[in-house]
């Protein structure tokens, strides 16, 4: 088992995904008491995709998260490394195969995007930028397929703002998580990696410079739930 302190390493963080995808999505929900649907509805509306745009949604697990920005005419890709996840996303969409019926289901790696430069009117990436192995060559290369003044969401867990909640918050996210996960039936040993992840994970003005560096512009964010999770919004150069 990779340790979130450690090199995180494409292969086996895909293979932790595929071990949890059958419950991942109710895992998720009970885990976040809910508030998970709500972080989507947030993540949507940042997206703000309308009629005739194209939309990547990277690290797209089963797919929950594509369909919300599908609502309003958009089209959307939801592209993965986790076959086991992508699988399970078409399965729960009614298709028997990575293509899927009405959202495409692409198998991709966020280091290497299997797209053309230039090809989406918005990218974004939900609670998985930082299982990547190396986020600033992931930044670069969501820059890469995005239009010029094309913009990118990110929904990732941050830094709580709230000191006194902070404390009880990493407490159950250290030691009940995992337990929770376990009650559930799904990996308790994948849940207590994500639950290093997140609480190593850099806070949000620290990424919001990563972003910039990478060569986003107007980058900018807002906490949800007392900054348990943040949305980081930025545009690509015109």
């Amino acid at each position: 088992m990779t340790r979130a302190q450690l090199d995180k390493q494409p292969h086996e963080v895909a293979a932790m995904f595929d071990r949890t995808a059958r419950r991942y999505d109710l895992v998720n929900d009970v885990i976040s008491l809910g508030q998970v649907r709500l972080w989507r509805k947030a993540t949507a509306a940042a997206v703000d995709a309308g009629p005739g745009e194209v939309v990547l949604d990277l690290g797209a697990g089963t797919g929950t998260s594509t369909d919300s920005f599908t609502e309003f005419g958009a089209r959307a890709i939801a592209s993965d490394f986790s076959l086991g996840m992508l699988r399970t996303g078409v399965a729960r969409h009614g298709g028997n195969s990575l293509t899927g019926p009405g959202i495409p289901f692409v198998a991709g790696d966020a280091l290497r995007l299997p797209f053309a430069d230039n090809a989406f009117d918005a990218v974004t990436i939900s609670v998985a930028l930082r299982n990547v192995h190396d986020t600033r060559q992931a930044l670069r290369e969501m820059l890469r397929v995005t239009r010029p003044g094309g913009r990118l969401v990110i929904l990732e867990f941050s830094h709580v703002t709230v000191k006194a909640f902070d404390v009880v918050y990493r407490e159950y996210l250290m030691r009940l998580l995992p337990q929770v996960a376990k009650l559930f039936g799904s990996n308790d040993d994948s849940y207590a990696y994500l639950a290093e992840s997140i609480r190593d994970w850099p806070d949000q003005p620290t990424l919001a410079r990563t972003i910039q560096d990478a060569g986003w512009e107007r980058v900018a964010w807002r906490n949800l739930t007392l900054g348990i999770v943040a949305l980081h919004r930025a545009f690509k150069p015109e």
